[in-house]
């Protein structure tokens, strides 16, 4: 799956890492209901550094299309709610 981190670029991830940023993704959820600032930037840090890692960067020019984006590093409570689904900012979770 093409990953883009807006701001940033695309990674391409492999299907058998979603588990593990599902579980990111549902405690961002809980945090963003909660309204709870500190732990939803902790956990947005987390989930976009684990992307980082996992993923392997698409070139700065490659034109794919991103089957899931997700905000920059700074955006904030408010923005990020923006962006949700039903599922949060993963599918499936």
């Amino acid at each position: 799956m093409i990953v883009r981190i807006m701001g940033e670029g695309q990674v391409k991830l492999a299907d058998s890492h979603f588990a593990e940023l599902n579980k990111l993704d549902d405690e961002l959820l809980d945090e963003m209901e909660h309204g709870d600032s500190p732990a939803f930037r902790q956990t947005l840090t987390a989930l976009l550094s684990r992307v980082r890692e996992l993923g392997t960067p698409l070139p700065e020019d490659a034109l794919e299309p991103s089957e899931l984006i997700l905000p920059p590093p700074d955006a904030t409570l408010e923005e990020v709610r923006e962006m949700l689904s039903d599922d949060g900012l993963i599918p499936g979770s």
